[in-house]
C-alpha cells in the first residue's frame, strides 16, 4: 500500500510540474502590467522571460520524478 501511495504522490508532483508553466503563463491578466520594472523592462516581458529557464527546471524535475527504470 505503501508503495502505491509514493506512486501516486509521485504523479501528482509531475502533473504540478509540467501544469506550472501552463498555468504561470496561460493566466495574462495576472502578469499584464507595465511595473514593477526590472532594468526598464516592463513586467509582462521579463515575467515570461524568467518562465523561459523556470520552465525547463520543472521539466528537468518532472523527469527526475519519472519511473525510468521499467
Amino acid at each position: 500500500m505503501a508503495h502505491t501511495a509514493h506512486q501516486r504522490l509521485r504523479r501528482v508532483a509531475i502533473a504540478v510540474l509540467l501544469l506550472a508553466p501552463a498555468a504561470g503563463l496561460l493566466w495574462v491578466p495576472w502578469y499584464a502590467a507595465a511595473e514593477p520594472r526590472l532594468a526598464g523592462t516592463p513586467f509582462f516581458y521579463w515575467y515570461q522571460l524568467a518562465w523561459v529557464p523556470g520552465c525547463a527546471l520543472c521539466l528537468l524535475a518532472a523527469y527526475a520524478l519519472t519511473d525510468r527504470h521499467r
